[in-house]
């Protein structure tokens, strides 16, 4: 059966003022988590934004007022560079040097009356200069006049001696890199001598009113093997600064990183002289988010019990530093805890956890410290979900009962909210939105708040997914029996990983529908959010209960929306879900009935994977084993989908960046190199600069000009 092919050269996206379009996603505001300062009335908000006029991203930071609805021609704006409160009417700001030149700091005074903000008269004065470039993920102790950030060092763990041993490195003569153990590259970097650290250096303010930065720079990690942040996303969530220590998460230097996740918490004086002090048990897994309460007298953060699997429940772990005692709070609650920080009474935690395909905000009563580390508690309270809708991050409670958030959703990036009533438990919450970033340029484009439907999956269990309706939608009736939409089914990656109720700046559902196509975003066996058992249940099993799953979702959007056209039915998927479309096309059992695939930085050799990709852990733990293993093997081969090029059919779009090293670009040339040699149509994209994904805005309009380009070869929209 013969499909009807669109010239490539007639294709164009559908652009207009009320249309959101990829360009109009590449251009939108990009703001960050909100921190507001210690008077709870001001917050700091990192932005950037792109122009393809200008070719440009500025990046900077807004300094925002906490009242409601607060107007963008009342924001402040900072220029480029890292930002962090010195106090309640000081905001520390670090400006990189010209020419590879050293960081220098500098004191930004605000005016604040009237619920208006502005620069003092003498802002912003020079603090001092940094002994280095490459300083990053500051944090400020105002009690013990104490700054702490990170830097990639040399082994001699000396700030001052970077810049000559950068040089020498660089003229070294050769471009070999030397290996004696893993790992070799990590995410996109070929890993050279330098590790992460942390330093601590003073930092006051002097009675005359100016801020002195000190010249002695402490390495509290120094001699240890500690490296944190740990790479290669680890930032100010990897440690946390109380007015005398540091409090960190770090591999342990005693096991091989490449095939373990074991992650130690510890705990140091910011001025050093003594050697840090292990505060787990080190028979965890992955530890994530210390923190301190405001006192001091207590640290928390979250724990997985596996070493091996980075998709373990993240369980919270309290420690007394007072009594030395060890205890897990959340040990029967079925989902994982991120971004734990106490309430100012030290007697509570707030956090946010995924559930159900959103991202919420949960309080949690810290029961009394037992006897004795690591006994199971009788008297622990369920945690209680204070929002219930969207994707939060970035929470910080404040005075008086209320915690600062910021949120995104399907239909908006990031925005700063405040709830309120925490104090009064008699009375019910408040929500206020502060910031309101892309309201104006969103306004009338009428994007998807998602619905969300469930449906009977592998072995009966319920599955969740989300359908987005493209713009023009309507319910048929009678008189337009035959007006029908193609539709795009997307599967996520992970595989441990989920579609949720928030925004996105690559795979934007919106983007998608707004382009003319119905939009499926199912969340099947493996996805979390969930429940742990339901997450654990594709390890092993990647060909198996997931695939049940999305034909069962599959059939069950098109049985709730007949307007969808089955007959203009495409997929894509990215990482697992590139997987999932290879897989895909060795199965035509599945009867899909898509016709054309994307695959973006997928799994083709699945066995080949588990020997190239960098996280050896991953493979080992998905696949019972190494790949030499017997079941490491067996398993390997039997979920390969290498073993059905015989049996691809249907146009295959790949994508692949050169600098994914956790997914090495063979994959997309081998499964090209088949499908060229057995006439199917196929068409690879790689983008030589980037990694697991296209982040660089003319690179992302490239990847979606492609997309839409594909599909509409196959399944044109309207």
């Amino acid at each position: 059966m013969s499909t009807a092919h669109i010239s490539n050269e007639t294709f164009a996206f559908k652009e207009s003022a009320d249309i959101f379009s990829p360009k109009s996603l590449i251009e939108l505001v990009r703001p960050g988590g909100g921190v507001a300062n210690d008077a709870g009335d001001l917050v700091l908000i990192p932005s950037s934004k792109y122009s393809f006029q200008d070719k440009e991203t500025r990046k900077g930071t807004y300094v925002v007022t906490l009242k409601a609805n607060a107007a963008s021609a009342e924001f402040l704006a900072l220029a480029e560079g890292d930002t962090f409160w010195l106090d309640a009417r000081t905001v520390g700001h670090v400006i990189s040097g010209k020419d590879g030149q050293p960081q220098q700091l500098y004191a930004v005074s605000l005016k604040y009356a009237d619920d208006s903000v502005a620069f003092a008269s003498n802002a912003p004065v020079l603090v001092g200069t940094f002994p280095a470039s490459g300083l990053a993920n500051f944090k400020y102790s105002a009690e013990g006049a104490t700054l702490v950030f990170s830097a990639d060092v040399w082994p001699d763990v000396n700030l001052t001696t970077i810049q000559a041993q950068d040089t020498a490195f660089e003229n070294r003569g050769t471009t070999a890199l030397v290996y004696d153990q893993t790992y070799v590259r990590h995410w996109d970097t070929w890993m050279g001598p330098k590790r992460s650290t942390l330093f601590s250096v003073g930092l006051k303010k002097a009675d005359d009113g100016k801020w002195l930065l000190q010249d002695k720079y402490i390495a509290p990690l120094k001699g240890t093997g500690h490296h944190t942040p740990v790479e290669p996303f680890g930032g100010t969530d990897n440690f946390d600064v109380s007015a005398t220590h540091i409090v960190y998460t770090a591999k342990d230097p005693a096991l091989p990183v490449a095939w373990h996740t074991r992650q130690n918490v510890y705990i140091v004086p910011s001025q050093g002289g003594e050697a840090p002090r292990q505060l787990t048990s080190g028979k965890q897994g992955a530890t994530n988010s210390p923190v301190f309460n405001n006192q001091g007298t207590k640290a928390a953060w979250t724990e997985m019990d596996k070493d091996g699997f980075e998709a373990d429940r993240a369980k919270i772990v309290v420690y007394d530093l007072t009594k030395d005692v060890r205890f897990t709070v959340t040990p029967n609650w079925d989902r994982s805890a991120n971004q734990l920080t106490f309430a100012p009474a030290g007697d509570s935690l707030i956090f946010t956890a995924s559930d159900s395909g959103h991202v919420k905000v949960f309080s949690l009563q810290i029961p009394p410290t037992p006897s004795s580390s690591d006994v199971r508690l009788s008297d622990i309270q369920v945690p209680v979900a204070l929002t219930h809708t969207h994707a939060v991050s970035s929470v910080q409670p404040l005075s008086n009962g209320r915690v600062l958030f910021t949120q995104s959703s399907l239909t908006s990036p990031n925005n700063v909210f405040i709830l309120s009533g925490l104090e009064t438990p008699s009375k019910p919450l408040s929500v206020e939105q502060i910031t309101r970033f892309s309201e104006n340029e969103l306004q009338g484009k009428q994007l998807d708040e998602g619905e969300q439907y469930w449906f009977k999956g592998a072995g009966g269990i319920l599955v969740h997914g989300w359908i987005l309706k493209p713009k023009g939608f309507k319910k048929r009736s009678n008189a337009d029996a035959n007006a029908k939409w193609p539709v795009v089914f997307l599967v996520h990656g992970g595989p441990q990983g989920a579609w949720e109720d928030s925004w996105s700046t690559r795979w934007n559902p919106n983007v998608f529908a707004q382009q003319g196509y119905f939009v499926i975003t199912p969340n099947p066996t493996g996805s979390t959010s969930f429940g742990q058992e339901f997450t654990n249940r594709i390890s092993e099993n990647w060909g198996g209960r997931p695939f049940e799953d999305l034909q069962k979702g599959w059939k069950a959007a098109l049985k709730l929306y007949p307007e969808i056209d089955a007959d203009r039915a495409v997929a894509a998927g990215a990482s697992w879900g590139g997987y999932a479309m290879n897989w895909i096309n060795g199965h035509p059992e599945f009867d899909f009935g898509f016709k054309a695939l994307v695959c973006h930085d997928g799994v083709f050799d699945t066995r080949y994977n588990g020997f190239s990709t960098e996280e050896l852990f991953f493979f080992n733990h998905e696949f019972g084993g190494e790949p030499w293993s017997k079941k490491g093997k067996i398993l390997s081969e039997k979920w390969n989908p290498s073993n059905f090029i015989d049996k691809f059919s249907t146009p295959h779009l790949l994508f692949h960046g050169s600098r994914d090293y956790r997914l090495p670009e063979t994959e997309s040339l081998g499964c090209f190199n088949a499908l060229q040699q057995r006439g199917v149509d196929s068409r690879l994209v790689v983008f030589p600069d980037e990694n697991h994904w296209v982040l660089k805005p003319e690179n992302s309009l490239k990847w979606h000009d492609e997309v839409f380009r594909w599909f509409a070869k196959y399944a044109a929209s309207d």
